[in-house]
């Protein structure tokens, strides 16, 4: 079969044929619909994890079950299913509540989950080690799912737990409308009615944020931009900053225009770090760096997709195409989430 391989760090990936796993007792081998294409497997490639290659790329992915392992049971071959990303120890505390994302034991752990360690989806099947990693997509497309796994999920999670500032006289300010951002304005309209602003530097970006909800869009890049959100939300301040960049000018942003009693949430990877000194951020602020979702929020994402509260903008490629692709991302010329196929 074709995969999408992380070899080294400072290599591009490489496309190679591998035979077809098969899958031992307790695992589930999956035939891969679509894989999404993260800034995550940027890091991989330029920064490393941490984790030596090779292995396969590709942590956003669904497909349908090819053939279930020894003693795996209630799921069926030919079923469609999202593969959770995250993959921790399944047994101690955090993981027995489904938030694997915050496993206890990761640092004794030799993957952080497939395509981040283990072999991922940017191939024709995949194989998963637990069906406790598996949720059903009943009637969705697997190939508009897939970025559901990482690109909802995160957004998600995030949002999730800032709820209870999220009123409808507050305001959230969604900075990066890319493949995270453009699905947490969904789930924002979705979940909260709070007023969003979405911030990016790309005017395609901000035109498709107002599209799906946002009631203002500011260019980033704009000198002009805190004064311009600081006069829309007044004394008061921005309730809830949400971070997918994580560069160091949108957390100095995101810091300059949160009121106080407010939460900035750094979602995104590019390196900036959060300054503090008296009432700067503003007293009571909460920080929060949250890490992907839990198996249940994967649930409740795609039972909002089966709804059509949210649906991931994608744009699909072949997976001979993925360097490609990574270097689109890199230029930020994706809108949406592109979608590998095998």
């Amino acid at each position: 079969m074709k995969a999408v391989r992380f070899v080294e760090v400072g290599r591009p990936a490489e496309i190679v044929d591998l035979p077809k796993p098969q899958p031992g007792p307790g695992q589930v081998l999956v035939r891969i619909a679509g894989a999404g294409v993260c800034h995550s497997d940027l890091h991989v490639l330029d920064h490393g994890i941490g984790i030596p290659g090779p292995f396969t790329l590709g942590h956003e992915n669904a497909g349908w079950i090819e053939a279930l392992g020894q003693g795996v049971t209630r799921w069926q071959e030919g079923q469609a299913v999202a593969v959770y990303g995250p993959w921790g120890c399944g047994t101690c505390r955090t993981c027995q509540t489904s938030a694997e994302n915050y496993c206890e034991r990761h640092a004794s752990i030799s993957t952080y989950g497939g395509g981040l360690g283990s072999d991922g989806g940017m191939a024709e099947y995949m194989i998963v080690p637990s069906s406790r990693l598996l949720v059903p997509l009943d009637d969705l497309d697997p190939v508009q799912a897939a970025p559901l796994s990482d690109a909802a999920l995160t957004p998600y999670h995030a949002i999730k737990a800032a709820l209870a500032l999220l009123t409808p006289d507050a305001t959230v300010l969604v900075l990066g409308v890319g493949g995270l951002g453009h699905m947490a304005v969904q789930i924002l309209r979705a979940l909260s009615p709070a007023t969003i602003i979405a911030g990016d530097i790309d005017a395609a970006k901000l035109e498709h944020a107002r599209q799906l909800g946002a009631a203002h869009a500011i260019n980033t890049g704009d000198p002009r931009a805190r004064e311009e959100i600081l006069d829309l939300v007044g004394e008061r301040g921005v309730t809830v900053a949400l971070d997918f960049v994580g560069a160091q000018p949108t957390i100095d942003l995101a810091t300059g225009v949160v009121g106080r009693n407010s939460r900035v949430t750094v979602v995104g990877l590019a390196g900036g770090t959060v300054h503090y000194s008296e009432n700067n951020p503003p007293y009571g602020t909460q920080v929060t760096i949250p890490y992907w979702g839990s198996r249940t929020e994967l649930i409740e994402v795609i039972a909002l997709a089966r709804a059509g509260r949210i649906k991931a903008a994608v744009e699909t490629f072949q997976l001979d195409q993925a360097n490609e692709v990574y270097q689109r991302l890199r230029a930020g010329k994706i809108q949406g989430r592109a979608v590998l196929l095998p």
